[in-house]
């Protein structure tokens, strides 16, 4: 029994543990199942995604394709119609070339004809017939075998190859040649991008018709202006010899026992002899500047004193009027430079003389600065200011135009050509400097100039020799005009004196009163109230022997002897640095002993007169001359042509001719030229030309014939007297007892 309990439990045990191991494999197969089908699920889901995402992109490409498709479409017609476009544009563009005159043609790299227009092949059509494909040599070839253009007798090979090195350069050259049919062309080669070459040939015979109508009133027009050019130098002859009678006369005449009235008349008689002969000058130089022959001579000049003599020259209009003319020149500046000394007095005077015209009352003050440029240059800037009547601003531009005056009722007062400055502008231009003007109506104004000149002294300007030294330590300055006193004050402190200034002489003697500690006192003499000469006799009566120096425009005030009694140094005003700075080291110095003359030497006594020639065809004028002479011991003959001249030379071997160039039979300049052939080498006799020409050349063409001087119409005494005391030989009685 119990081994079948035992049995029964076995089996049962064994099933339970069948069944577990039963469902613990089913268990696991679930799981398994699970697992797999998870998995399947995913890779379901994922062939899903795939199938998905590969329909999509059949779609798009379905699309992309029909798009493309349809893009393709679009190209296509848009290439059609650009084709189409280009076509259009290529027929429009050769029908524009077919309408143009001129002939268009390509040649590709290798210079065989791509196209050409109707204009070029006609060129060739009844010769030869030129197709496309032809090459430039060929072409050449053709042009010159058959003589189509003027070969102006050049071989047909030689004018070949011109052509073709013309062409091998990178920038062509245009060439103009004349058909055999007469006709000027103008051909035109130029290189493109991609190496064709374009050619254009322009028909410009009516281009070359007209230069040369235009080279034809060219030449008019030069000979017209050689003819005025001429006409003005026998205008200016013709004018100037009756002037110089006129002027000559009318100065003769005032030296003689006059009445006032009479005396009037001949001074009125000659100041408007010599306004007219300033307006020939103006109109002279004014042509040679538009003719453009007026020239530049620069030669060593000294600018101060240049200056100074123009202020002196307008001193007697400016003393009428009661005007104050002032220089201020920079003390370190040097005063000698390299220029034309007259074209540069001209600038000048004209500059000075328009403000002391335009002046009514105050000054006219000239300034001259400067700057060292290279060591061998200086950069001057010239200024004149005057308190005249001033220009509006809208008149400024027009005050340096030719013929031009400012119109206004107070300038209608004043004559003249209006040339002045418009020639002033045209000369500074000439010397590569600028002009400049400023001005304040009704209060004055500063008219300027910029050059650049070359200096024609070396060290500094003030490097005098100073023996003595200046040994003055305090000075006063008396001058009732304030620019005037700052300029002496200025002039005397670089000489390292302390300065006073006084306005009056009344002022002067209260500070001489007060503290008398001056070495010197400057005055001027035209003062209110009590002048320079009065002060200094005042001060004399006073017992102050203080030196004074009395500044005045005119030079005749008071005598030497009276000066040196009273102590009295007198000084022409505008004053000169230079003659400032030596009066103060006379006045710093001991008074200099007279010494006693040593006897002269017993010469020869001269008895022979001087002997004078002057050539001169004009009665009128050989009266004048001889009236300007009669006052000198000299031995007078004329002689009415240059044929006379050269006949009275050889028979009275004159000591100086005077021999004026127009002349009859034989002129000055021919008759120079058989006196220096025949003289011998050492016989020289001086010949000083007498010309009322005036134009740009004459003074060349005058020196190239052997002349050694001139001297211009209408003549001046002193300017004949100087140039016969100038040659006067040591073996004749001085011209002047």
């Amino acid at each position: 029994m119990p081994t079948r309990t035992s049995s029964i439990a076995d089996k049962l045990a064994q099933e339970r543990r069948a069944r577990l191991a039963a469902e613990r494999l089913l268990d696991q197969k679930k799981r398994e199942l699970f697992s797999a089908n998870q998995k399947l699920s995913l890779h379901a889901r994922s062939l899903s995604n795939q199938i998905l995402e590969q329909r999509d992109g059949l779609q798009r490409a379905l699309t992309e394709a029909a798009s493309l498709k349809g893009e393709n479409s679009r190209v296509r017609v848009d290439l059609e119609r650009a084709h189409s476009v280009a076509l259009i544009a290529q027929r429009r563009l050769w029908d524009a070339l077919e309408t143009l005159p001129d002939g268009f043609a390509v040649y590709d790299s290798d210079l065989r004809l791509v196209a050409a227009n109707e204009s070029y092949m006609e060129f060739f059509r009844g010769e030869i017939a030129v197709t496309t494909g032809v090459t430039y040599d060929a072409v050449l070839k053709i042009v010159a075998k058959h003589q189509m253009i003027d070969l102006e007798g050049r071989d047909p090979l030689d004018w070949h190859q011109e052509m073709l090195e013309m062409i091998r350069r990178d920038k062509i050259d245009p060439v103009t040649m004349k058909t055999a049919k007469g006709r000027y062309i103008r051909i035109l080669n130029r290189w493109g991008d991609s190496g064709d070459l374009v050619t254009v040939v322009r028909d410009v015979t009516d281009i070359v018709e007209h230069e040369a109508e235009l080279q034809e009133a060219r030449s008019r027009a030069e000979a017209a202006n050689r003819a005025k050019s001429a006409f003005l130098a026998n205008m200016s002859h013709e004018i100037r010899t009756p002037m110089n009678g006129v002027v000559g006369m009318s100065e003769l005449l005032a030296e003689t026992d006059l009445t006032e009235e009479q005396r009037l008349y001949a001074e009125t008689i000659r100041s408007s002899g010599e306004a007219l002969l300033t307006i020939i000058n103006d109109v002279l130089d004014y042509s040679k500047i538009e003719a453009e022959r007026l020239k530049l001579y620069p030669e060593i000049f000294d600018l101060e004193r240049c200056l100074h003599e123009i202020m002196v020259l307008l001193q007697p209009s400016a003393r009428d009027r009661g005007l104050k003319l002032i220089v201020d020149y920079d003390l370190f500046l040097p005063t000698r430079f390299i220029a034309d000394p007259g074209r540069v007095r001209q600038i000048l005077t004209n500059l000075i003389g328009n403000a002391v015209k335009f002046t009514k009352k105050g000054h006219v003050l000239a300034r001259v600065v400067g700057f060292e440029r290279d060591g061998e240059t200086y950069e001057l800037h010239v200024t004149v200011e005057d308190t005249g009547i001033g220009i509006a601003p809208e008149n400024i531009e027009k005050v340096f135009g030719e013929f031009d005056q400012v119109e206004s009722a107070e300038n209608r007062a004043f004559e003249g050509t209006g040339l002045g400055l418009a020639i002033t502008k045209q000369l500074v231009e000439m010397m590569d400097g600028r002009v400049w003007v400023d001005s304040d109506l009704g209060k004055g104004s500063s008219f300027g100039f910029a050059i650049t000149v070359p200096r024609a002294e070396t060290g500094d300007p003030m490097a005098q020799k100073t023996s003595p030294p200046i040994t003055l330590k305090a000075a006063l300055v008396v001058d009732d005009l304030l620019v005037n006193r700052v300029i002496l004050e200025r002039q005397l402190e670089t000489f390292g004196l302390e300065v006073t200034l006084c306005r009056s002489a009344a002022d002067a003697l209260q500070q001489i009163e007060k503290s008398n500690k001056f070495d010197v006192i400057l005055t001027d003499f035209k003062m209110p109230d009590m002048d320079g000469l009065a002060l200094c006799q005042q001060l004399r009566t006073q017992g102050l022997s203080t030196p004074v120096v009395l500044l005045n425009g005119d030079t005749d005030i008071i005598s030497d002897e009276d000066a040196q009694a009273a102590q009295i140094e007198c000084l022409q005003k505008p004053v000169l640095r230079s003659e400032l700075f030596q009066t103060l080291q006379k006045l710093s110095g001991p008074k200099p002993k007279v010494a006693a003359r040593p006897a002269r030497p017993t010469a020869p006594v001269a008895n022979r007169q001087m002997i004078v020639l002057a050539a001169e065809d004009n009665r009128t004028n050989q009266l004048v001359f001889g009236k300007m002479v009669k006052d000198l011991d000299i031995a007078l003959h004329f002689a009415n042509n240059g044929r006379e001249a050269l006949e009275l030379w050889r028979k009275l071997k004159p000591d100086l001719i005077f021999m004026d160039i127009s002349m009859p039979e034989m002129d000055g300049k021919e008759a120079t030229r058989a006196i220096r052939a025949e003289e011998p080498k050492d016989a020289h006799v001086a010949i000083c030309a007498l010309t009322a020409h005036a134009m740009s050349g004459d003074s060349e063409e005058i020196f190239a014939c052997g002349i050694d001087h001139y001297l211009t119409k209408p003549l001046k005494k002193a300017a004949i007297t100087e140039r016969i005391q100038a040659h006067q030989p040591k073996e004749a009685r001085p011209v002047k007892p």
